[in-house]
This record gives structure tokens, C-alpha cells and sequence, in this order.
């Protein structure tokens, strides 16, 4: 049986700059810190940092879960993001918004009232 995420893995050529941002983004040190990946636990799913691959905004999209998303969205820009897709509400109260990360990702953020942490296996 397939369970629930566990990882978002996002490419970071400078890993050391990418780390030091996510730290502060996340407001987390990482728990695994090789030159080779990088692993932050962020509400019990991993957010993971590789020095492989190119950074990009096609492909998969992760979402993560904030009670502010428009709070959240100025803080990570205060950061050094931009805003890749702003806030939407895109029905029954669940609202999202894309930023672009300093590297080239998309790191999608979603606020949505209907999640239940207790399904989460």
C-alpha cells in the first residue's frame, strides 16, 4: 500500500547557498548535511536538497501547507523569492500560491482548511 508523501527533493547546484535559504525559509537546520543531499524535516516530511540535476518549474509541483498563505508568500519573498503564481483561491476555501526559489524551483504553498493531519500515515 502506498502511504503519504515523504520527500520533496529539489535540485540546488549551490548547495551551500540553497541550504542556508531553505534553513531560513523553513526556520529549520537540516538533519542531514552531506555534500551529496541535504535533508530538512519539515512537519514530519523531508524536504530534500541535491547538488544533481537543474533546477526548473516544469515537472512535479509540491505543495506545502501553511495556516497564512498570503502571510507566508510576503515573508518568503522578504527572502529572496519571487512570485512564480500569485494567490488563488481555487475553491472551497483552499488557497495556493507558487514561488520561485532563488536556485529556479517552484516551491508551491497551500493553504487548505479541509487537510486532516490525523490521515496522514
Amino acid at each position: 500500500m502506498i502511504k503519504g508523501l515523504r520527500t520533496a527533493i529539489y535540485p540546488a547546484p549551490d548547495l551551500a547557498a540553497a541550504k542556508a535559504w531553505y534553513a531560513q525559509v523553513f526556520g529549520a537546520e537540516p538533519y542531514f548535511d552531506q555534500p551529496f543531499y541535504v535533508g530538512f524535516s519539515i512537519g514530519g516530511f523531508e524536504l530534500g536538497l541535491i547538488p544533481d540535476g537543474t533546477p526548473g518549474t516544469a515537472g512535479t509541483q509540491v505543495y506545502w501547507g501553511v495556516d497564512d498563505v498570503e502571510a507566508e508568500v510576503a515573508r518568503i519573498v522578504a527572502l529572496g523569492a519571487s512570485v512564480h503564481s500569485a494567490v488563488q483561491d481555487v475553491g472551497e476555501g483552499i488557497r495556493t500560491a507558487e514561488l520561485a526559489d532563488p536556485f529556479g524551483n517552484v516551491l508551491g504553498l497551500i493553504q487548505n482548511p479541509h487537510f486532516d493531519p490525523k490521515q496522514v500515515r
